[in-house]
This record gives structure tokens, C-alpha cells and sequence, in this order.
């Protein structure tokens, strides 16, 4: 990496997105230091009974997310957030984890935001409002042609949460390739811009080795966005 290059951390879901945005980096000349992840404490559906932390949405255990950030040999910090957290809480926790990094002279965060002009405009204030500068190497780019080319460089995912609003539940659990690209509704965006679906990266040209998983089953649930209530149902990916 030049030396001229920015030293930043990249929000890290272990999705599509962030990982083809870590694929660009090196084009726009920043250097990852870190991933970022934020998880929730995950509990078994019908007891009280924590099974471990989880990416909010994806739902993807942090032992796989920890597997991806060794295989991509990079460190990884996780912020465990509280379950529907305020805004006021939300930010206080994400600027606190932020402190290591700016001990270490780290001040500029990469997200895979593509096109969601509110969702950048949030990313940006907050940052900015601690010293920090936001990095965004997809933006606005053509989401049809963004799957297809994270398809074609050879990344392989696994689609692992669907919306039940905008999705038929079939399409939880297959694989993010052309074909499920040519099956989906002409109103769902390719890369799920809208949070019609989420994915888990576990190969390609970033990684040493493929994260092994293996699949265990669906379960549903139900978020508050916005105003309104969404129906998900996750695949299960057991490490």
C-alpha cells in the first residue's frame, strides 16, 4: 500500500457488501487496519436461554464472523449492542469502541453503503461529530452490475436473511449466484439494498480458505423498521 495511503477500519457485516467494499479499497488507496463488527445477544427462540451473539439481521454467529476475519487475515473487534438500542445509546456505544482505534491514529471508517442517501447522511454526521471521515468505495454504483461482478471476481455467499414482505421464503438459504440474480422480482434490488436479503461471504480471491460451515435448519423473526414490523426467516449456519 503507497504511503500516501488512508489507515482505516471497515464496517464489517460478513456480508457481500463490506466484503466487496474491502475488495475496492485498495483502489481508492486506504488501507484496512481492522474490521468492525456490531453483534446483539442472540436467545433461543422460546426460552431464556442466551445461544451467543449475532450479527443484527444477518443473524450470523460471531464464531463464523471471527472465521471470516482470520481468513481474510485481519483483526477484528465486536461491540455487543443491547436488543432495539436508542439512538443515544447506540451512538455512545459505537463512539466508545472507536476510542482504540483512534489511539492507534486510526480516524476514517469504510462502509458498503451503495445508494441509501439518509443511511450515508447518518454515517457521516456521527463521524464527523467525533473527529472521523467515512469512506464509501460502492457508491453509487449500478447494484445489478455490483452483484454480478462480485459473482464474476469469484466471491462466493450464501444468502442467510430474507424478508418475508419482499421475498418468498425459498429464497432463504441458496447461494448468491446468477441464478438467483435472474430469479428475483424485477422490485427487489440485486444487492438487497433495501434489506430484502442478507448474505454470509465465505470464499473468494480475499480469503485464504473457504470458512467452513455447514447449514442447520430456519427460524423466523420479526424486527421493528421504521414505523412497521418486518417477518424474517434466517438459515442457520452452524460453524
Amino acid at each position: 500500500m503507497p504511503s500516501d495511503s488512508i489507515r482505516a477500519i471497515l464496517n464489517w457485516s460478513g456480508g457481500k457488501d463490506s466484503c466487496f467494499a474491502l475488495s475496492r479499497c485498495g483502489q481508492e488507496r486506504i488501507e484496512i487496519c481492522g474490521l468492525l463488527t456490531t453483534l446483539h445477544q442472540d436467545m433461543d427462540l422460546g426460552s431464556s436461554k442466551s445461544s451467543g451473539s449475532r450479527v443484527s439481521h444477518h443473524e450470523v454467529s460471531e464464531e463464523l464472523i471471527t472465521a471470516q476475519a482470520r481468513s481474510l487475515g485481519l483483526p477484528l473487534k465486536t461491540v455487543i449492542l443491547p436488543a432495539n438500542p436508542s439512538d443515544k445509546i447506540y451512538s455512545a456505544t459505537m463512539e466508545q469502541s472507536l476510542q482504540a482505534f483512534s489511539a492507534e491514529g486510526i480516524s476514517d471508517a469504510v462502509f458498503g453503503d451503495i445508494f441509501l442517501e439518509d443511511l450515508r447522511s447518518y454515517r457521516e454526521q456521527r463521524l464527523n461529530s467525533i473527529g472521523w471521515k467515512a469512506h464509501f468505495p460502492l457508491w453509487k454504483r449500478d447494484t445489478k452490475n455490483l452483484a454480478r461482478d462480485f459473482i464474476a471476481a469469484g466471491f462466493r455467499a450464501i444468502v442467510v436473511s430474507v424478508d418475508l414482505s419482499r421475498l418468498d421464503a425459498g429464497f432463504c438459504g441458496r447461494m448468491f449466484d446468477t441464478q438467483f440474480l435472474d430469479d428475483l422480482p424485477d422490485d427487489v434490488d440485486a444487492c438487497g439494498e433495501y434489506g430484502e436479503f442478507h448474505t454470509f461471504v465465505y470464499g473468494g480471491p480475499l480469503f485464504r480458505r473457504p470458512v467452513e460451515f455447514t447449514t442447520a435448519g430456519f427460524r423466523e423473526m420479526s424486527y421493528a423498521l421504521g414505523q412497521s414490523q418486518h417477518r424474517f426467516v434466517y438459515c442457520e449456519l452452524a460453524a
